[in-house]
C-alpha cells in the first residue's frame, strides 16, 4: 500500500525534470518551407524527404498492382480438370 501510496509522487518527478533545454527551431523551418524555390512542400525539406516520398510512392505503386493482379487472377474462372 506503501508504494501506491507514493506513486503520484515519484510520477511527477520522472516527468517534471528535464535533462536539457530544447531551442525552438520553428521559425527556421518557416522559413525553408515558405521559401518560393519552384520545390512541392512534400520535398523542401530535403534529401531525406526526397527519398521518403520516392519510397511511399513506389511502395503505393507496387501495392496497387500487386492488389490488381490478384483481382485479375481471382476473377479468372478455375480450370476443370477431366
Amino acid at each position: 500500500m506503501r508504494i501506491l501510496m507514493n506513486l503520484p509522487r515519484v510520477a511527477h518527478r520522472a516527468f517534471s525534470t528535464t535533462t536539457k533545454q530544447l531551442k525552438n527551431r520553428v521559425p527556421e523551418h518557416q522559413k525553408l518551407f515558405q521559401e518560393d524555390n519552384g520545390l512541392p512542400i512534400h520535398i523542401k525539406g530535403g534529401t531525406t524527404d526526397v527519398l521518403l516520398y520516392r519510397l511511399t510512392m513506389t511502395l503505393t505503386i507496387a501495392g496497387t498492382c500487386f492488389s490488381l493482379y490478384w483481382l485479375l487472377f481471382a476473377s479468372l474462372p478455375k480450370n476443370k480438370k477431366d
